[in-house]
């Protein structure tokens, strides 16, 4: 029942595959979306992926740095899968240990990987564990545990409750008895790293006859010195050298005697310091819990928080830490770059290439803006207007956003304004920034349609539609919104959002494209294509709406506001942002 099964490194380089009877079509489509939407993008917290009618499931392995792949039909039901690909994982790591261990893409190559027999033994197995299972039989209240319960046994007596506060004062002691265990051990580390000698030589009981100590003293003369005895005679048995190792052996024998395994923990210590630590889901739960909450006060979104760090604990579960690295150091690089590698675009927008391409092909390039009302959607036209004319570019802008009052004579403002910073004068006599418009009432899909039409004829080299701000819960709204793209099909819609939203990100980015996406009458609607973000001068360090943004959405940031003039247009610098939203 399965479609396909694959091992292949993270490198590209495919070790085994399995592709089930009567399965004509290739999974190399399948594998290689996952690979662009999840792998590359890190978002691998959840470990299955939908494309088309397939389900995949996948899993990764840090050590070696290979992935798991399985595919089927996105209508069965596999309860085993998990489990199989778990069995799979570790049978195959098992057998060709020495094999993976051989670092270098050739010698990947050169091995065989013979793992059809093995990999039919698992599946079989599994499935027959599958249908070995009954279905579990619903009992009845007599049969249950409640109804062994009387009242007198629900009531908490005070006696109970005291011992339970003993157990509590317990538990409080041994948990102390343990810090104490861990400084002893921290006390025998640092001995062992100081002079040692000297300590013990300044507690140890003067000898009854020391010989008289002297001190290295430089002859001026020459350039020899004088060698002169540092040994401290004594009588008796107990040398600084025996007292120093009975020392340590008394205290690693009171560690080891001690309930809970603090000499092993100690040893666990010194274990991880050295770069043979491999780490677990209960290594980096204290520390991703710690992120979570950092993220979430830096206004990245709950959900998106969590994910993120769900996604870090899968890139890092069995993977063997640096030298003399933390669990939180590991896991605080790991996260940065997963941030960066989200902010990054998976796909390069280069609006001044795309001009001249349409410029070439004799049409306007045609960008439409949209998002939720006062978040700066016309002020940020006006911004990249007047970026587009620093360039040589001719600028149309549609008014339509026939809805709010003052919107009209707010853009014909700002056409004014950048006509007499780049007078007509200067351009053989003509404009370079025009304004259409049809005034408000009008349908706004009808108004663009004409403002492009008219950028033809006009040889305009660039159209700006700006729309009516509308919250995504306004179903009218969004409705012509989607009538507007669907029918004048633009080359960029930018979605127009302020850096100050956290959870509200979201909830407006997930609605727009699905309104898009509802009402489009093409098989492959058109969604939004990058983002505009706002007020970015206002947050300081609480930057996590550029990830929020970012994350749900897997397109880029393409412009940030950050000011009230023209010029304060910037773009997008990763790894400050990413900075910004690590520190403390």
């Amino acid at each position: 029942m399965l479609d396909f099964f694959t091992i292949f490194s993270k490198g590209g380089i495919v070790l085994w595959c399995f592709q089930g009877a009567g399965v004509t079509e290739s999974f190399t489509g399948p594998v290689n979306a996952l690979i662009r939407s999840v792998i590359l993008q890190e978002r691998s917290g959840n470990n299955s992926f939908n494309h088309e009618a397939l389900s995949l499931k996948y899993k990764l392995d840090n050590e070696f740095e290979l992935i798991f792949v399985v595919g089927f039909q996105k209508i069965l039901t596999l309860t085993y899968v998990d489990k199989f690909i778990d069995d799979v994982q570790l049978h195959f790591r098992d057998r060709y240990k020495n094999e993976l261990e051989q670092k270098g893409a050739l010698k990947l190559l050169n091995n065989s990987f013979e793992f059809q027999d093995d990999f039919m033994m698992l599946l079989r197995e599994a499935e027959e564990s599958s249908k070995a299972r009954s279905p579990a039989h619903m009992r009845s209240f007599k049969e249950s545990e409640k109804s062994q319960k009387t009242v007198k046994s629900m009531i908490e007596t005070k006696g109970g409750d005291k011992g339970k506060e003993q157990g509590g004062k317990k538990n409080k002691n041994t948990k102390k008895e343990g810090e104490d265990l861990k400084v002893l051990a921290a006390i025998f580390l640092s001995f062992h790293c100081c002079d040692i000698f000297s300590f013990y030589h300044s507690k140890s009981p003067k000898p009854q006859k020391p010989k008289e100590k002297q001190m290295r003293v430089w002859d001026m003369g020459g350039s020899s010195t004088k060698n002169l005895d540092y040994s401290d005679s004594r009588n008796g048995e107990h040398s600084l050298n025996d007292m120093f190792w009975r020392k340590c052996v008394q205290l690693c024998l009171f560690l080891s005697s001690k309930k809970g395994g603090a000499f092993g923990g100690m040893f666990g210590m010194l274990k991880g310091l050295v770069g043979s630590k491999s780490l677990s889901q209960d290594d980096m739960e204290p520390v991703l819990e710690k992120m979570r909450d950092h993220l979430i006060a830096k206004n990245v979104a709950a959900d998106i928080a969590s994910q993120l760090c769900d996604s870090v604990a899968k890139k890092l579960e069995g993977k063997v830490m640096g030298t003399f690295t933390t669990v939180a150091s590991t896991v605080k690089q790991a996260l940065q770059d997963s941030l960066v590698q989200i902010l990054q675009p998976k796909r390069r927008v280069d609006i001044l290439r795309d001009v001249m391409e349409a410029q070439s092909q004799r049409r306007p390039f045609v960008i439409t803006f949209c998002g939720v009302n006062g978040v700066g959607k016309s002020t940020n036209l006006a911004k990249i207007s007047y970026w587009l004319i620093e360039n040589g570019f001719t600028v149309l802008i549609a008014a339509c956003d026939t809805f709010r009052a003052g919107a009209v004579e707010q853009l014909r403002t700002h056409q004014r304004r950048l006509n007499s910073l780049h007078p007509p004068e200067q351009h053989g006599g003509r404009p370079v920034v025009q304004l259409y418009e049809k005034g408000y009432g009008k349908d706004a899909a009808g108004i663009a349609m004409e403002a492009i039409a008219y950028a033809r004829n006009q040889a305009f080299d660039v159209v700006l539609v700006d729309t009516a701000g509308r919250m995504q819960d306004n179903a009218p709204l969004m409705t012509a919104l989607a009538k507007l793209i669907a029918v004048n099909m633009p080359d960029l819609v930018l979605f127009v959002g302020e850096a100050l939203v956290g959870n509200e990100a979201v909830d407006q980015l997930v609605k727009f494209n699905q309104a898009l996406a509802d009402h489009s009458m093409s098989d492959k609607p058109r969604l939004i294509d990058g983002i505009v973000l706002t007020k970015f001068d206002t947050i300081d360090d609480k930057v996590g709406a550029a990830i929020s943004m970012t994350y749900i959405t897997g397109q880029p940031i393409v412009f940030v506001g950050t000011g009230q003039t023209y010029n304060d247009l910037r773009s997008l610098n990763a790894r400050a942002v990413v900075s910004a939203l690590m520190k403390a």
